[in-house]
């Protein structure tokens, strides 16, 4: 074999093994699965899924179309945050945000045909606190109700554990009369929802939404750059030889 070639595959040989390494693609893994729990997003989204129960439990049977669509649209939006976040890559994280956030236009335009078809009341000016709903209040009533932290751990979520239907005073809950040991939505009942509340909780969740992309779109792009980075050296190193 002519010594040209042996060296440019020599050459070939040496670059392919000096190429910088890719970001790890299991970079994401975490020691808390289930720590969409601390997301905003995430309880917003649960309330969500609760105020479109309630409706839907109400409307006509003729409307089996609607209440399917709409239940399954508000389940979307919570399921694809909690199965985004235990994806592996951030590029697999951020492609089920977009599951949920399109979930959740679809249901905000289910929301709109209800006012519209004459299903949802409209009252200009109601919103979350005519329920006495404060959303921060929620989310750690809704971390309690899914999770028990054992004592003495403080900030240490790590030995998370998930609730098996046990109250705080550790005795069973029957599953059909489950409580989020929060009034507002455990006595939430359907003829006080209104498509102004609605849509409050939807811009809101939308806009958690949109600030979880933005960060994680971020950290996307610092990924690759540093790639890009490690390539750029690789590249200068060989030159140099």
């Amino acid at each position: 074999m002519p010594n040209d070639v042996v060296s440019k595959l020599i050459e070939k040989t040496y670059q392919e093994l000096n190429q910088a390494e890719k970001p790890q693609a299991r970079s994401r893994i975490s020691n808390t699965p289930n720590g969409y729990i601390f997301l905003v997003v995430w309880s917003n989204a649960n309330l969500l899924r609760i105020f479109v129960r309630k409706f839907t439990e109400n409307l006509p049977k003729s409307e089996y179309r609607l209440k399917a669509q709409f239940d399954d649209n508000a389940r979307s939006v919570v399921a694809n945050i909690e199965e985004g976040f235990a994806r592996p890559t951030t590029m697999e994280y951020l492609n089920f945000l977009g599951y949920s956030r399109a979930s959740l236009i679809e249901g905000k335009g289910d929301a709109q045909r209800s006012l519209q078809d004459g299903f949802l009341k409209s009252l200009p000016g109601s919103s979350l606190k005519d329920l006495e709903i404060d959303l921060s209040d929620w989310h750690e009533a809704l971390k309690r109700s899914v999770i028990s932290k054992p004592a003495g751990i403080k900030g240490d979520y790590r030995k998370l554990e998930e609730s098996r239907g046990q109250n705080i005073l550790n005795k069973q809950i029957p599953l059909n009369s489950f409580k989020f040991l929060y009034k507002p939505v455990d006595n939430l009942k359907a003829e006080n929802l209104t498509y102004e509340i609605f849509i409050e909780l939807i811009n809101k969740t939308d806009w958690h939404l949109r600030k979880l992309v933005e960060s994680l779109e971020k950290k996307l792009a610092r990924e690759q750059k540093f790639h890009q980075v490690e390539k750029a050296r690789i590249r200068s190193k060989l030159r140099l030889q």
